[in-house]
């Protein structure tokens, strides 16, 4: 295994591949693999990577993979309204 990333890291470098293009390929690639192994599951997907969830969330959408979600805002808070709070007196 160790032969084969070393010619991999030779062929990147006679191509003229830059580090970061390199890593750009390395984690698409992880990634694409990953879903497909497995069946699409994130949370399956961000184990195997050894991720966390949000930033596989996050890759997938940089990369354009699969069908990431969007990512829901919380919504804010009622301008002008105060939380009511019960007296303890009768």
């Amino acid at each position: 295994m160790k032969e084969q990333f070393d010619a991999l890291v030779e062929h990147l470098l006679d191509g003229n591949i830059f580090l970061g293009q390199a890593i750009e390929l390395l984690e698409r690639r992880m990634i694409e693999g990953a879903l497909e192994r497995c069946g699409g599951k994130r949370t399956a997907v961000s184990k195997l990577l050894g991720i966390h969830r949000n930033t596989l969330q996050r890759k997938m959408a940089q990369y354009e993979l699969g069908k990431t979600r969007r990512l829901r805002r919380k919504p804010a808070a009622r301008a002008g309204r105060t939380a009511h709070r019960k007296s303890g007196a009768a």
